[in-house]
């Protein structure tokens, strides 16, 4: 979950983005406009909409077909790695990120001319490494604190990133509401 300690986030106003399985996208939209969100955008696998604070809580709890909720931190487009790298470092990450923030990466690519996954990881981390030296003043960072997921997307060469506000993925809760097993069950009788 994200933690808001700095005080240049607006959360107020975010930016949301709800991942989907293809093909869902119609019945996730209408789930977010039934919670009273406004969309801002529908596009293969994903909706883009906007809401606070309380959006996000509500949108984990209640959306049923999204994978996950993401707080998008930037979006753009991106051929090279030099691209990726100074797309990344051009998001304002001390917003998002405490001075002892952990900050694990994981990401996809689908269609794109930076399609080696652990590359664009590695990018992206050293980008935002690259951002908080500036900001903070220091050289190394302890990572200690809060885990702070960073998720990118790549698709047609279009960089989406965010952090993950959902934790372990929103399609696992079913598994909170599946019948005990046949042991379980021999147990409480």
């Amino acid at each position: 979950m994200i933690e808001s300690r700095n005080e240049g986030l607006n959360m107020e106003r975010l930016e949301l983005i709800a991942p989907c399985h293809f093909g869902l996208e119609a019945v996730l939209k209408r789930e977010i406009l039934e919670l009273g969100y406004e969309i801002i955008r529908v596009e293969d696998g994903r909706i883009l909409f906007e809401g606070d604070a309380e959006a996000v809580c509500r949108a984990n709890i209640y959306l049923r077909t999204a994978e996950r909720i993401l707080i998008k931190a930037g979006e753009f487009h991106a051929e090279t790695f030099e691209e990726l790298f100074q797309g990344t470092k051009s998001v304002a990450w001390e917003e998002y990120l405490p001075l002892d923030g952990a900050f694990p990466v994981k990401g996809y690519s689908i269609n794109s001319q930076l399609h080696a996954v652990p590359a664009c990881q590695s990018i992206i981390k050293k980008a935002v490494v690259e951002r908080l030296k500036a900001h903070y003043g220091m050289d190394q960072f302890p990572e200690t604190g809060t885990k702070y997921q960073i998720r990118f997307s790549v698709f047609k060469d279009q960089v989406s990133i965010g952090l993950d506000a959902s934790g372990e993925g929103l399609y696992k809760r079913c598994l909170l509401y599946t019948s005990p097993s046949p042991r379980d069950r021999s147990l409480s009788r």
